[in-house]
């Protein structure tokens, strides 16, 4: 073995050696008693959201006492079961809105991605149109726009909020046409404009799904019938 190769060995062997003593003291230097659970909190109800402990302890300086027991319990879920667990609370001050109000910390309804997920599933509207398909993971991951792009100034933030509106019935083809274009201008037009992104006049069939849509609904076991025929 040569002087050069033998130097590369012992080095490897010292690099492994740091990192293995580094990682130890990584993990010694962490206390829960201190800081809180080292793994972040996942909550699936009443919204897919996290909560880091870390970020507030260790980062932000907070301890244990400036949240539980008075804003949060310390039983684990309890508080997710709570009333005051909703982001209309949060805005007037309650749970995370105590110290998420713009002043000591970002406000409960900006920075929406810091604690909440985007929807992975597509979403499939059945109202006013029926088979549109919107993919969350295109607009925030690809297209990199935060939730606030879209919400509350475009859309609620509501589930349903747009199929809650009252149909639109018409027998007049002129009428049909005036709406289904206030419509698009209203909500998705508002970026698809051919500026931002291609305009909602092209590329129909990137979110108008026709019978494929119909069928994934179906299969879902929503209560929209697939149709038997189309003409597209």
């Amino acid at each position: 073995m040569t002087q050069s190769t033998l130097l590369k060995k012992c080095f490897l062997i010292f690099s492994a050696y740091l990192l293995l003593v580094g990682n130890g003291l990584a993990d010694e230097s962490y206390d829960a008693d201190t800081y809180g659970p080292e793994a972040p909190i996942v909550w699936k109800e009443p919204a897919m959201a996290t909560f880091d402990h870390k970020i507030h302890t260790m980062e932000a300086g907070l301890e244990c006492a400036d949240c539980h027991d008075d804003i949060f319990a310390m039983e684990s879920k309890a508080d997710s079961q709570r009333e005051t667990f909703t982001m209309k609370a949060m805005a007037e001050g309650q749970t995370c809105g105590a110290c998420h109000n713009g002043s000591d910390a970002f406000d409960s309804a900006g920075q929406c991605g810091s604690c909440h997920f985007a929807p992975t599933e597509k979403i499939i509207f059945t109202q006013p149109v029926k088979s549109v398909v919107f993919d969350h993971s295109i607009h925030v991951g690809k297209g990199e726009l935060s939730c606030e792009s879209c919400h509350k100034e475009v859309f609620t933030m509501k589930q349903g909020g747009v199929e809650d509106q009252k149909p639109f019935i018409s027998d007049n083809p002129a009428e049909k046409r005036q709406y289904l274009t206030d419509l698009h201008k209203r909500y998705c037009g508002t970026c698809h404009d051919s500026s931002q992104a291609f305009g909602y006049l092209t590329r129909c069939t990137v979110c108008h799904i026709g019978v494929k849509g119909a069928v994934e609904l179906a299969e879902e076991e929503t209560t929209i019938d697939a149709p038997k025929k189309s003409n597209h």
